[in-house]
């Protein structure tokens, strides 16, 4: 949510921030700015609620020369969308600007202060209250601009990542964060700012992960990084590991598409290195130090928001079946607001693609304080949570664009199965041959989820059914519920038809009272251990006329006389059904959202990244 752009160097900045907003538009947004400042001092704000290309048709014939500037791509939190609430944000007199991610909880009382000392708005946002409190302690207490930044934020409770520049110092952009992402592009006699490398990655490769609490002086000769306490630091470069085709279309109609049909690579990916059939054994580097620990624990609690929040569930299954450790899978968002009970003797584990996510960011820092070890898994190298974790795994399932995850929720619950064979092994509770026999299975998904996108042509046709549908039940058993959650939740977030998910032993506890012949009732009826359950759920439908979609195993022929619409995946082990069967339901969301003419990659009201509460 929100996306920020920076740029100071010997280039034209207009043309850089432009297109380095266009990378950041799956992020979710609702507006978007843009402010140059010339060498002169003269500075040029131009901002326009809707779209980035909305901006640019604004901007079209106005003075757009700068070699300093900086962009942003609002999603609003306080203030409705509008031109007069969207960012940059000036102080009173003007010589002030600022973009901002993130949000300032005590603004209210800030505000209050300084309307008191004459200090007049024109938004409704939390943001203009910092600049503007940033112009007091400039000029009311005598402080260069960059005490004022730094003496400002050490007085503001909340999250950001801010930029922030002067009429009054064409070559100086300064930058900070807390809680919210940052990153510096690191060039010859010029910086790049943005919310994540996706910005930077055309222009270089050498990148600073701004660290929570640190501030950035860059101009176009000189980068200083110092704390909010004033220490100066020592910033660490590292190269990214990003190609600039990884964020391009790629001839696909949209992302999402792409990343569903990436999902052989990335999944294999999140294998490379880590497993060895052969042998039995399974590698994970990041947490080996952890073994002993692992080894020993009683209870794992997993921590997660969305999509992450399914892939847990599905990783309490493994665990609990193969690793025999007890797990309990809790909603981010919620989990600090309860008073859990944490010990030390707990492991928590944080699934976050972003790896920013704030909610199980707050998560983690209050399991981190009782005393609990924490893992990360994590799909952005360098992000917040694997640096505030003891240990972790990578997902390296590149980047994802779609605003719904797709390649992200696969390369998770492959990052997790791998965890609970591992914790299997350390514990004694899996034989060599069993394991050998389930890693040879594994290393052959990718090939099978390839052999799954080829039913793509017939969901299609099966789509064309349901674009008129206002509701839509997903049911499956055991490890195939978090595959209907998930389907559920794909299916509303692009398309916007309200869908839910359930254990499909629970459809008679309430949902079975919607069912009529207006309900799609999509069904994961594999062949596994609750093959002969799911078929009298699905009669029950039947019974009372719902329509039938299932995913089944190829070559059923059980569930094919009685649903309606059967879609097959391969035959595969239990313990891998979630990779196979989520890819119809990713590709069915998918062509039911087009065809009914949605935004698919940037979904109405959705941001990629939930970076504040």
């Amino acid at each position: 949510m929100c996306g920020i752009v920076g740029y100071i160097g010997h280039q034209q900045a207009w043309e850089i921030i432009i297109k380095g907003l266009h990378r950041l538009e799956y992020r979710g947004y609702d507006s978007a700015g843009v402010a140059l400042l010339d060498n002169d001092g003269q500075l040029n704000i131009y901002k326009k609620a809707g779209k980035v290309s909305d901006l640019e048709a604004y901007a079209a014939n106005k003075d757009l020369y700068g070699m300093l500037g900086m962009g942003h791509t609002r999603w609003a939190t306080h203030g409705i969308p509008s031109d007069r609430n969207s960012h940059p944000h000036t102080s009173g007199d003007g010589r002030l600007s600022i973009i901002h991610n993130g949000i300032i909880e005590n603004y209210a009382v800030i505000k209050e202060a300084l309307l008191a000392k004459g200090h007049q708005f024109s938004s409704d946002t939390d943001t203009e209250v910092l600049i503007h409190l940033i112009e007091e302690i400039k000029d009311h207490e005598q402080v260069i601009l960059e005490e004022a930044v730094r003496i400002a934020l050490n007085r503001v409770i909340g999250a950001y990542a801010i930029v922030v520049m002067s009429k009054d110092e064409p070559d100086l952009l300064i930058a900070a964060r807390k809680g919210s992402p940052l990153v510096i592009g690191v060039g010859l006699r010029e910086y790049f700012i943005a919310s994540d490398a996706s910005p930077i990655i055309e222009y270089t490769k050498n990148v600073i992960y701004l660290k929570d609490n640190e501030i950035a002086y860059l101009r176009r000769d000189e980068l200083v990084v110092k704390t909010i306490d004033n220490k100066v630091q020592t910033p660490y470069i590292q190269e990214l590991d990003l190609k600039l085709e990884m964020l391009e279309k790629g001839g696909y109609d949209h992302f999402m598409l792409k990343e569903i049909y990436e999902q052989p690579r990335s999944v294999r990916d999140c294998m490379r290195g880590r497993i060895y059939p052969d042998s039995g054994e399974v590698q994970l580097g990041g947490i080996k130090e952890y073994a002993e620990k692992l080894k020993n624990v009683d209870r794992i609690i997993i921590v997660a928001c969305g999509t992450s929040w399914h892939a847990g569930l599905v990783g309490e299954y493994l665990i609990e079946e193969y690793a025999r450790v007890s797990v309990e899978v809790e909603y981010a968002s919620e989990f600090r607001y309860r008073n859990p009970i944490i010990t030390e003797k707990d492991i928590v584990i944080a699934i976050s693609q972003s790896g920013e996510t704030a909610d199980t960011m707050a998560a983690i820092t209050l399991a981190k304080e009782k005393g609990a070890t924490i893992f990360g898994i994590c799909n952005v190298v360098g992000s917040s949570i694997p640096r505030i974790s003891h240990a972790g795994v990578y997902t390296h399932a590149g980047p994802e664009i779609g605003v719904a995850s797709t390649k992200a929720f696969t390369a998770q619950v492959t990052a997790l199965t791998l965890l609970a064979f591992y914790i299997a092994k350390l514990r004694g509770q899996i034989k060599r041959s069993d394991l050998t026999y389930l890693l040879t299975e594994l290393n052959n998904i990718p090939n099978e989820i390839q052999k799954a996108l080829a039913a793509n042509d017939g969901i299609k046709q099966i789509a064309h059914h349901f674009t008129g549908s206002r509701n839509c039940l997903f049911l499956g058993r055991g490890s195939g519920f978090p595959v209907a959650l998930e389907g559920a939740l794909k299916l509303k977030e692009i398309s916007y038809i309200h869908a839910e998910g359930y254990p499909a032993a629970e459809m008679k506890h309430g949902p079975i009272a919607l069912i009529d012949e207006e309900m799609p009732v999509i069904f994961i009826a594999t062949k596994n251990s609750s093959y002969e359950k799911v078929i009298s759920n699905i009669q029950e439908v039947k019974a009372r006329k719902g329509v039938v979609i299932a995913i089944v195993t190829k070559g059923d022929k059980h569930v094919k006389a009685i649903a309606d619409y059967v879609i097959e995946i391969p035959e595969s082990n239990e313990a891998f059904l979630p990779l196979l069967a989520i890819i119809p339901l990713q590709l069915l969301s998918y062509h039911i959202a087009v065809m009914r003419g949605c935004n698919v990659d940037q979904p109405r009201n959705l941001a990629k990244s939930v970076t504040v509460e």
